[in-house]
């Protein structure tokens, strides 16, 4: 028979067996994404890249190279159909003004889209801050977070985009001709509580919208697929929207283009263009589709370009 003294050391031993099994049990997965924002300064702005979240893209079929060349340079990037793709806008604080760049896809296209306010919210801001917000084109995962339940999401903002793109997109004798229909409803779905509200106000060509912010045409993904250029204390990044959507294979191979581009012909020469004085001005871009938070800077390499995504910074 035990002592009492052997029995409380069995009992220590056993309580201390159990402590350390606890200890070692496994952590239940969180399976939930980080918030879906960074932030940047750029000069006297304050730059916050907002994620509306990703969506899975069947690139090989939608852009226009073969098939087995696609496959190829898609594993070089550790990378196969469908891509993960980044949907992406962009929120300036000038000091003076809150602009959003783009909306993002709201409920048009699903659910692994339409974060963007939630994004905004764990971010700091709030919809009813936004002052105005510019548009680069009026495709749904760049305007869908403009409405919810056909209400505006943003209650004090003016949106503007460049008139060409409104002109088509909103015209009911276009939709009527085209094989695309639910893109023109989408658009004017979107557009609507703010047009309605007289918060819509389209521009032309290539003008300075609050300072510090400069519009510049870049048509051919869409006739008025506008991007815009914002500089503050020298430094300078251009908000690109849809210039590009695959980097892995367009980056190397500018001359691709994709099914969504409009005008196939047009499409690439603005993306060369905006792309060379980027390289040449060393200042950085923000794509909508470029990985999250989409935001690097561009070097000439062969006929095509290498992106450098910008560096972590912590705000202090």
């Amino acid at each position: 028979m035990k002592t009492l003294q052997q029995r409380t050391l069995t009992a220590l031993v056993a309580a201390a067996l159990c402590v350390a099994g606890a200890a070692q049990a496994a952590a239940p997965m969180v399976k939930n994404p980080a918030p879906g924002y960074s932030r940047i300064m750029l000069g006297k702005f304050e730059i916050t890249p907002l994620s509306d979240g990703t969506v899975d893209l069947p690139v090989q079929d939608l852009l226009a190279q073969d098939v087995k060349k696609t496959s190829a340079t898609l594993a070089a990037a550790h990378l196969k159909t469908p891509v993960e793709t980044s949907d992406n806008a962009y929120l300036v604080n000038t000091g003076t003004k809150l602009v959003l760049i783009d909306s993002g896809a709201g409920t048009f296209f699903g659910p692994t889209l339409g974060k963007l306010v939630a994004s905004m919210k764990a971010a700091g801001y709030q919809p009813d801050q936004v002052d105005e917000i510019y548009i680069t084109h009026f495709h749904g995962d760049h305007i869908g977070g403009l409405v919810s339940n056909s209400a505006a999401v943003f209650p004090k903002a003016v949106v503007r985009a460049n008139k060409l793109e409104s002109d088509y997109w909103l015209s009911q004798a276009n939709m009527e001709k085209s094989k695309d229909k639910d893109s023109f409803k989408g658009a004017q779905a979107a557009l609507g509580p703010y047009v309605k509200a007289g918060r819509f106000k389209a521009f032309e060509g290539d003008i300075e919208l609050v300072p510090g912010i400069r519009s510049q045409l870049a048509s051919g993904h869409t006739p008025g697929h506008t991007t815009y250029m914002v500089e503050s204390g020298g430094q300078k990044l251009h908000v690109i929207g849809d210039l590009i959507h695959v980097a892995a294979v367009q980056m190397e191979n500018p001359d691709i283009t994709i099914q969504f581009d409009n005008d196939q012909k047009a499409a690439a020469a603005p993306r060369k263009k905006v792309f060379d004085a980027a390289a040449k001005g060393g200042y950085m871009i923000g794509g909508a589709h470029l990985q999250f938070p989409g935001m690097g800077y561009l070097r000439n390499e062969g006929k095509g370009y290498r992106f450098i995504p910008v560096n972590y910074t912590q705000m202090r």
